[in-house]
């Protein structure tokens, strides 16, 4: 149990100064996370790690020469923000591009893409490799929806090294993706982990239990099995790993025995013990294997085994030097670099807002709509991560109270500013995208973006364009995050409100009573997402787990579109001031 914290919510940022203190050095922190204390004397490729908090030594840890330039710092278990992978990346870039790695989770595919969007949109030219190595989390054939846990740390280290020998972007790319073909991993939890604040775990095992096929944000295995002595454990993942052998591959591997983070190095050190003698038997030579904690899962108690197929190209890059807070091979003797140039700040000056008296009225109730949001999810957040964590990572909940908290926050200042409704809502969107991380909170940042941009700040909505700033937020989430109704997704709850507000104000009802039925809509579409298998996000893995209990996505969405709904369908009684 995770036991040394001040305010649970301030424990990543916490977490990223502590460590950027203690190893200043070699890292500086930066908006969104951290970068290598100098930069670069001449122009590299800039190898960009990241994801969610609770993960290390990934993905700060691994920040140095020989390995990654910076790393996007998230939450725990959350993907971070689209502006927080920008600010890194424009801090580490040093004029031959960048190029961001990490793992294949919805989340992270949607911030960092929109990220590099927004990086070659200003000549900054910006690449993704993500990570697949998790034989559990799909067949075979749906590669592409695997999932990224311990083989990270291999491709992450071939595409540092190639990028410190000075090879330009698309090598590096290219070498990443080699990497990543190559790599495979089975993983087994013996006991979840616990968040900062939590009185427990995200699952329990029964006594005697293990969990095969975990995932490294939480989830448990894909299915629980019988806990083996480590012989048994070793030939088990031995197995399964090499039975997944890519066609032609090499005779030599780069091999990583993972501990989740309170499986003992003693504990590993024992199943080595069988592992490498199995891979020997079966004909391979062990290049540099390394045996310890390098992607971690909080205190999670479990183990994974990552096999790489290495040619003459990857091995070179594998065993070549680091030098990193947490990770350190060989002789590095690399040119320090520059001194520090100092962090550039992002923010823009406050925008000027034009809106008339009859937009700033609405813009009001626009304001209670999200404080009464930010109340109503802080207080539902032990709910609502407690569904989370049947199938997922169990930070629903905590995403949600960030986001809505941001939104709160940024919606108050830009009224104090003079914004109107659809303004107020933009910025309440952008806060809780860029706060909250994770897919749910770009899903929400964008819908409320949409929302308000349909709004406008000219004057009180009538009931048609509230339906229709209701349908641009969910045609906004729909068109980001490609999922449909029956994925047991938000958009099951989503899409049943928009289309019922819209029947119902076309037929003539008033519109608070339309927003009222289309809310009991929504919320019985919430319900039946129990009865569906998740087709979409972390919870696919584990889709027979999630039987039974309802989508938290949904559900959320629901909630909170049936209480917002007298502070959006109420008319203004005063005009405010512009």
């Amino acid at each position: 149990m995770t036991k040394i914290f001040n305010d649970p919510a301030d424990f990543a940022d916490e977490a990223l100064a502590g460590f950027c203190d203690a190893h200043s050095d070699l890292v500086r922190q930066v908006d969104g996370g951290a970068v290598r204390r100098n930069r670069p004397a001449s122009p590299k490729v800039a190898v960009i790690t990241g994801g969610g908090s609770g993960h290390y030594p990934a993905f700060a840890g691994i920040i140095g020469p020989g390995f990654a330039d910076g790393a996007v710092v998230g939450n725990i278990f959350t993907s971070p923000s689209s502006q927080q992978a920008y600010s890194v990346a424009k801090a580490a870039d040093s004029g031959a591009g960048v190029v961001f790695t990490y793992g294949n989770y919805a989340g992270d595919v949607m911030n960092f893409g929109m990220a590099s969007e927004r990086l070659n949109a200003e000549g900054i030219r910006a690449e993704n490799v993500l990570v697949t190595d998790d034989i559990a989390s799909a067949s075979p054939g749906e590669i592409g929806k695997r999932r990224g846990i311990a083989g990270d740390f291999v491709v992450f280290k071939v595409m540092g090294a190639a990028a410190e020998a000075g090879l330009d972007l698309d090598a590096v790319v290219r070498l990443g993706s080699k990497a990543n073909g190559l790599t495979r991993t089975i993983g087994t939890a013996f006991g979840g982990c616990t968040f900062p604040g939590a009185d427990q775990p995200l699952f329990r095992l029964p006594e005697g239990q293990m969990g095969l096929g975990l995932g490294i944000h939480g989830e448990p295995g894909l299915f629980d099995t019988e806990l083996p002595s480590a012989v048994e454990l070793g030939r088990e993942l031995v197995r399964r790993v090499l039975d997944e052998t890519p066609a032609g591959a090499s005779r030599r591997l780069a091999v990583i025995l993972n501990g989740l983070g309170s499986t003992k190095h003693e504990e590993l050190f024992v199943l080595w013990r069988t592992v490498a003698p199995l891979l020997r038997e079966a004909g391979y030579t062990l290049v540099m294997p390394e045996v310890g904690e390098l992607v971690t899962s909080l205190d999670m108690a479990g183990a994974s085994l990552t096999l790489t197929w290495l040619d003459d190209e990857l091995e070179q890059y594998w065993t070549a030097p680091a030098l990193t807070p947490a990770y350190r091979r060989g002789s590095v003797g690399f040119d320090a670099g520059v001194s520090e140039v100092a962090h550039e700040d992002s923010a823009t000056e406050a925008a000027d807002y034009s809106s008339t008296a009859e937009s700033r009225a609405y813009a009001a109730q626009c304001l209670s709509a999200l404080d009464t949001t930010a109340s109503l999810l802080r207080a539902s957040e032990s709910m609502l991560g407690d569904m989370d964590a049947i199938a997922g990572d169990g930070d629903h909940g905590r995403g949600m109270v960030r986001g809505s908290a941001a939104a709160n926050e940024a919606a108050a200042t830009a009224f104090e500013r003079g914004a109107g409704a659809g303004s107020v809502l933009i910025a309440a969107g952008d806060a809780w995208a860029d706060k909250a991380g994770g897919t749910s909170g770009v899903l929400w940042g964008a819908g409320l973006r949409a929302f308000g941009e349909r709004l406008g700040d000219a004057e009180t909505p009538t009931p048609d364009v509230l339906a229709e700033s209701v349908r641009a937020f969910a045609d906004r989430i729909a068109g980001l995050g490609k999922a449909e109704m029956g994925d047991k997704t938000m958009m099951d709850a989503l899409l049943p409100f928009a289309a019922s507000l819209e029947e119902r104000i076309a037929s003539g009802i008033p519109v608070e009573e339309a927003w009222a039925v289309a809310a009991t809509d929504a919320s019985a579409a919430a319900a039946s997402t129990a009865d569906l298998r998740p087709l979409k996000g972390r919870a696919r893995p584990l889709a027979e787990k999630s039987l039974g209990t309802p989508d938290p996505g949904a559900t959320s969405l629901a909630m909170v579109f049936t209480a917002v709904g007298p502070h959006f369908t109420a008319v203004p009684v005063a005009a405010v001031t512009n």
